[in-house]
């Protein structure tokens, strides 16, 4: 598989929650992942099965969430992607209890295929959005 056919079926099957478990076919054993949290890079080892795990953990949170792809480019072995993640608030998130109301995600990461598996990743999530969307969905 190219890296545009493997990321493709990474969104299909692993990021959309359909088939959470499928990371073990397309992740390597460890990837290593970069994050920006409140404007700090940090960088942690995944294993498929735990990348499986957190994404179980967003549709607990998010019920059966809807993912757009906004953008798609490839260049060499890495694929930049920006979706829209739109779910609704059915479990506890971040000490936030459930309000049954939409929570939007937009984030964007590069992918970097070896070997055909996800190797490594840097992800950028709007995560003062949802931090936002949630302290307005808060019952009081």
């Amino acid at each position: 598989m190219t890296p545009e056919q493997i990321i493709k079926k990474f969104f299909e099957e692993v990021r959309s929650g359909n088939n959470p478990d499928y990371a073990t076919e397309l992740m390597a054993d460890k990837v290593i992942a970069h994050q920006v949290i409140s404007e700090e890079d940090l960088t942690v080892l995944r294993t498929p099965k735990e990348y499986a795990d957190h994404v179980k953990e967003m549709v607990e949170a998010y019920g059966d969430f809807s993912l757009e792809i906004q953008a798609f480019m490839a260049q060499g072995n890495k694929v930049y992607v920006r979706w829209k993640q739109v779910g609704t608030h059915v479990g506890v998130v971040d000490g936030y209890q459930p309000t049954n109301l939409p929570v939007i995600e937009i984030a964007s990461a590069v992918y970097r295929i070896e070997d055909e598996k996800i190797a490594e990743y840097w992800i950028q999530i709007d995560r003062a959005g949802i931090e936002k969307q949630l302290n307005r969905n808060k019952i009081n």
